[in-house]
């Protein structure tokens, strides 16, 4: 893209002037704008949702276990 002057995107213009014509230019903005919208609300949703399951991570206590645990038999179960 370093290579582009005033004149390649004169052409590209042209090009893209005839492919779509001049009555169509407006609405195919408008959809990209649409998109581009659209994707940033989801880019900033994702963004809230790593944020809040950080938050919860770091709210919640640390054990030093993985597994449930379990107690050790009392002197009531054992049958002597």
């Amino acid at each position: 893209m370093a290579g582009l002057t005033g004149w390649h995107l004169l052409a590209i213009l042209i090009v893209v002037l005839l492919l779509f014509g001049a009555a169509k230019l407006p609405a195919l903005a408008k959809s990209v704008g649409q998109s581009a919208r659209v994707f940033k609300g989801e880019m900033k949703a994702m963004k809230d949702d790593d944020a809040t399951t950080a938050a919860q991570t770091e709210a919640a206590p640390e054990s030093g276990s993985t597994g449930p645990q379990k107690d050790a038999p009392s002197s009531a179960d054992k049958t002597s």
